[in-house]
């Protein structure tokens, strides 16, 4: 397809507004906790899984999704991931319980994990060469867009309606997604794609995520020496350990460890997880801290953090000529020091806090931070391997990512001094919030630091150009220029 044709534009159609499906729903649910946990009467635990649910599915199968869409169709994976997303959302949105709530969370990150890596490899699939980058660069702009709006709708629609709308808004876009895609989206596949699927990998990386963030998510509630609590997080460690030596042994891994040989690549998903670790505890807790500390509603809550989207959409293609000119490694290292403070700063904000005063200089100074970091450090894990690798670099980058923020999610609480309080009443949620966005501001230094010692002032070939990213995502391939291949994210 050529990129200015009818059904190049309705290819985009179908894989813009799929892909927003699963970026818009990671982060509108942030807004929509303190609504939830008052209508589902939740504990802390409850809203936490809330979010970790959703992170630990797509974090565990997003690298096999890349390989099933490989073998079986690309088209035909995007399409079960999209069907399976809606009736998970319709699911949430008829939740009675949280923990009904938390089960159907599971499931719409199984179909984000089935959908997400599709979208990519569709294009790459189904364009001609020479207009590959134009559509790749068209979707992470047209995804940056939506990613703006989402947090104006999921509040526009908690405070008009119900948390529930967020959730079954979801039902008619995958719908329109399905028709689209069944009419006007070619099927592809590759060929040479591996006949078998890692599968003792991807439980033991699945296991070992699952124990660590129950146990640390149970922890606050039942202490330490709890018998499930430290059979979870005896049984996350062991996963995480097996998984290593299952990757070491296997003849097709999900996890290739010969990548890491690559000092540079090794530093910048070190970087990576300790940034998207801090990026995880902001965006959980920024939002619920304005509306339930602060008194926001809902919709000045979802709006609160839209500078930073928008300095991202606006900065982040200068930030990565800024990196090709002077290298990665002044970029890397200013942007977490510069979130580090706002950070810093964002601690302060509690009861009577204003928005224009108290929340939106630190907000902006966030996004800067992030809009000078975010685009070197995906140019550095993308082009510190060579070329027939940057798909794996990619899908490890976006797993290191996804998994820091459901780490992240599970943790900082309890490293906060949470105890068995409630993240929706105020007396409990201010010194854990102040607390935590401490916590999180260290972890910036660090990767700041880090990548003052680990980043080489220059790759040793060309990097990748830059794209936008979810702020409170993992980093997404380069687009224009060097486009990496999506198929080969498996």
């Amino acid at each position: 397809m050529r990129y200015g044709s009818a059904a190049g534009r309705w290819v985009l159609l179908a894989t813009v507004l799929g892909s927003s499906l699963a970026f818009i729903d990671s982060t509108v649910v942030n807004i929509a906790l303190p609504t939830i946990g008052e209508d589902l009467r939740a504990e802390a635990s409850g809203l936490q899984w809330t979010v970790n649910g959703y992170a630990l599915s797509l974090a565990s199968l997003v690298l096999l999704g890349g390989s099933l869409g490989d073998r079986f169709g690309r088209k035909r994976v995007f399409v079960t991931g999209v069907a399976w997303f809606a009736l998970a959302s319709l699911l949430c949105g008829l939740a009675t319980s949280i923990e009904l709530l938390v089960a159907a969370r599971i499931l719409q990150g199984v179909g984000g994990a089935l959908l997400t890596p599709g979208a990519l490899a569709i294009l790459e699939a189904g364009f001609d060469p020479e207009d590959r980058p134009r559509a790749i660069g068209a979707w992470s702009g047209l995804g940056g867009i939506g990613g703006a709006l989402g947090p104006f709708l999921g509040g526009w629609l908690v405070e008009i309606g119900s948390w529930r709308l967020i959730f079954l808004i979801n039902v008619p876009v995958a719908l329109l997604v399905l028709w689209v895609a069944a009419r006007h989206v070619p099927e592809s596949r590759d060929p040479a794609a591996a006949r078998s699927f890692d599968v003792p990998g991807l439980l033991c990386g699945a296991i070992g995520l699952a124990g660590l963030t129950y146990g640390f998510t149970a922890w606050p509630a039942d202490g330490p020496g709890d018998p499930v609590v430290l059979a979870s997080l005896i049984a996350g460690v062991a996963g995480l350990v097996a998984f290593v030596l299952v990757e070491r042994r296997s003849a097709d891994p999900m996890l290739p460890l010969g990548i890491f040989r690559s000092a540079a690549f090794s530093g910048a998903n070190a970087v990576t997880f300790l940034v998207y670790a801090a990026n995880g505890g902001v965006f959980f807790l920024v939002v619920l801290n304005l509306q339930v500390v602060a008194g926001f509603s809902p919709l000045a809550g979802g709006l609160a953090l839209l500078p930073i989207t928008v300095l991202m959409l606006l900065l982040s293609a200068r930030s990565g000529g800024l990196a090709r000119r002077i290298g990665p490694r002044i970029p890397m290292t200013a942007g977490p020091l510069v979130c580090a403070a706002a950070l810093v700063w964002l601690s302060a904000v509690g009861y009577g806090a204003g928005y224009l005063v108290d929340v939106l200089p630190p907000v902006i100074l966030f996004g800067l931070g992030l809009a000078l970091l975010v685009a070197p450090l995906t140019a550095t894990a993308l082009g510190s391997v060579d070329d027939s690798r940057a798909g794996i670099a990619s899908g490890v980058n976006n797993a290191v990512a996804r998994a820091a923020g459901l780490l992240s999610v599970a943790v900082l609480p309890l490293a906060a001094g949470l105890g068995a309080g409630s993240l929706t009443d105020a007396e409990a949620l201010a010194p854990v919030y102040r607390s935590s966005m401490l916590i999180c501001a260290a972890l910036m230094t660090a990767g700041g630091v880090l990548a003052w010692f680990l980043i080489p002032n220059r790759l040793t070939k060309p990097t990748p150009a830059d794209t936008f990213c979810d702020p409170c995502g993992p980093p997404l391939a380069a687009t224009p220029g060097a486009a990496v291949r999506p198929d080969e994210q498996r």
